[in-house]
């Protein structure tokens, strides 16, 4: 299912509207000064606007958000706060284990008391010695039987750590250690033995809460375990991954578009040298453009994955894995460099850009860190390229070859060599057995996030451009034409240094890779960035 488009603005607009009026920046910094979770404002977004329903199907008495509608809630979410995002986050994050784990019963009796009471969720799943590694699991869940022997409930002991709502939430899904298996269950905040620590003083992302969660003899009824079958939780978490980590892309998205926003307007306004920092090639070229250009590769991969999983493919793992490492590494950048575009005033807490650079961070750490995501593009890409004798990447090389034969303006021809040079590494990474060595892999994850958003980027604007933030056609093709000269010429060059670094044995490999191609279609690469500055200048005016 998805939202009417017309509805689905309106829910923008209605959200943007709301934070304009009640969301001020001295607000925000105000909240953020007092490390408070302002309770006020969910119960805002939750009674009042409805934003919760977005996440909810249908038949749960939500309004049945589409992956596409769930991505743009939320970078509009976090374009205005991280950390309130992190709360509206969280709340979904704790559902999935209902939604993906339960029956059907289940599912309609939580998430239908979630629409209806508005109640905040908590996912329990991490703990404090293992991290992300959720097969260390040290919770348990202890039977307990009636009179006859037969299930009444669970006892669950156990301490999860780094809880996003955790000191607020209402309803918790706590995964644990049955005797068949790692299991979720649902825990209510009253239960007896609960208890939860005090909120984390974080570097960012002040306005959300996270507190460490304490069980002890937490006692549920058997109707308390999802899908009434003990050893799914592993399977039921992963099964997810490819749907949250797109709403983590999408905060790094809308963050790292916030911040640099303030840095396009702002350079607008600031005079240096007789003429605007907008009018210098050096500022623009170096702090705006190139941020700009990876953040919409970025939005281009986050609505292809977001309309492959509507489309009826849930298992979006690997895409989620790379919209997640390109877009929050990309915000993480963009707030960076807003920062050093507005000098002394970006680094003040007046200008907000400071505060966005906080913010954002922890998009590059929770739900997975960008380390973990270099892996697990490159484990599960690795795998692709293994069963197809290296035919996956040269394959969609060759559609791109299509796509540049019909139409080249988005620079397909440029990542179809990014593509093809990524599979020749790869398969010099085979032969000489180069991903023994642990860094080579990450390494790989990398180049094959920027090939395969180059692809998609390219494809998509010459056939599909995005309206999100109503750039034209021919301005989303500049862009993509930078975006695929960076691509190929990191594949070449980064992928040369790791190889050969790790002891590839091909004394012809940057032959092999096409080199002089590569750096044959740098040619223009300054003309469409000082065009593609421009437009965004144009794009957001100052105020």
């Amino acid at each position: 299912m998805a939202i009417d488009r017309h509805e689905l603005d309106q829910i923008l607009s209605t959200l943007n509207k709301y934070a304009e009026k009640k969301l001020t920046p001295e607000f925000l910094l105000k909240l953020d000064h007092e490390d408070r979770f302002p309770n006020e404002v969910l119960a805002d977004l939750y009674n009042n606007i409805g934003l919760h329903l977005v996440f909810i199907s249908e038949e749960d008495e939500g309004l049945g958000g589409s992956a596409y509608d769930v991505y743009r809630v939320s970078e509009a979410m976090a374009g205005i706060d991280v950390g309130i995002a992190t709360g509206v986050l969280a709340t979904f994050l704790g559902a999935d284990p209902i939604i993906v784990g339960g029956t059907r019963e289940q599912a309609h009796h939580w998430m239908s008391r979630i629409a209806n009471e508005g109640l905040l969720v908590a996912y329990g799943a991490t703990e404090p010695q293992a991290g992300s590694d959720l097969a260390q699991l040290k919770t348990k869940a202890v039977p307990v039987l009636d009179d006859n022997g037969t299930l009444k409930g669970y006892k669950i002991t156990g301490r999860k750590q780094w809880i996003s709502n955790g000191g607020v939430a209402e309803i918790y899904t706590i995964l644990a250690q049955a005797p068949g298996g790692p299991s979720w269950f649902v825990v209510e905040k009253d239960a007896e033995g609960f208890s939860k620590n005090k909120p984390e003083d974080k570097h960012g992302i002040r306005l959300s809460n996270t507190a460490a969660l304490f069980l002890e003899d937490v006692y549920v009824d058997a109707d308390h375990l999802m899908g009434f079958v003990e050893g799914q939780g592993m399977a039921q978490a992963q099964a997810v991954f490819g749907y949250t980590r797109l709403m983590v892309a999408a905060f790094g998205l809308g963050a790292g578009w916030a911040a640099l926003k303030r840095a396009i307007r702002y350079s607008q306004t600031r005079v240096q040298g007789g003429a605007t920092l907008n009018e210098k090639q050096g500022y623009m070229d170096k702090l705006i453009v190139p941020n700009a250009v990876r953040l919409e590769a970025s939005r281009a991969y986050i609505e292809w994955t977001a309309e492959r999983i509507d489309a009826g493919d849930p298992n979006q793992q690997t895409e989620g894995a790379v919209a997640k490492y390109l877009a929050t590494e990309a915000g993480n950048k963009a707030a960076e460099d807003a920062i050093q575009a507005l000098g002394g005033y970006g680094y003040t807490k007046e200008y907000m850009v400071e505060k966005f650079k906080r913010d954002v961070r922890i998009t590059t750490i929770y739900e997975g860190t960008s380390e973990i995501m270099e892996w697990t593009i490159s484990r599960d890409r690795w795998q692709f390229h293994l069963k197809t004798k290296g035919a996956y990447y040269n394959d969609w090389a060759a559609r791109m070859d299509a796509v540049a034969h019909t139409n080249n303006a988005g620079g397909a021809s440029t990542a179809a060599l990014a593509l093809r040079a990524l599979a020749v590494i790869l398969e010099r990474a085979r032969i000489d057995r180069l991903t023994r060595n642990q860094h080579v892999l990450f390494r790989l994850g990398e180049l094959i996030a920027f090939a395969e958003t180059a692809a998609v980027f390219a494809e998509r604007s010459v056939n599909q451009p995005s309206d999100a933030l109503r750039f034209s056609p021919e301005t989303l093709q500049t862009m993509s034409r930078i975006h695929a000269r960076d691509a190929a010429l990191k594949i070449a060059t980064d992928g040369l240094r790791w190889t050969i670094g790790g002891g590839q044995t091909d004394p012809d490999l940057a032959s092999s890779l096409n080199l002089p191609a590569i750096y044959a279609a740098q040619a223009g690469l300054l003309e469409d960035m000082d065009v593609a500055g421009k437009k965004l200048v144009e794009t957001f005016p100052a105020e």
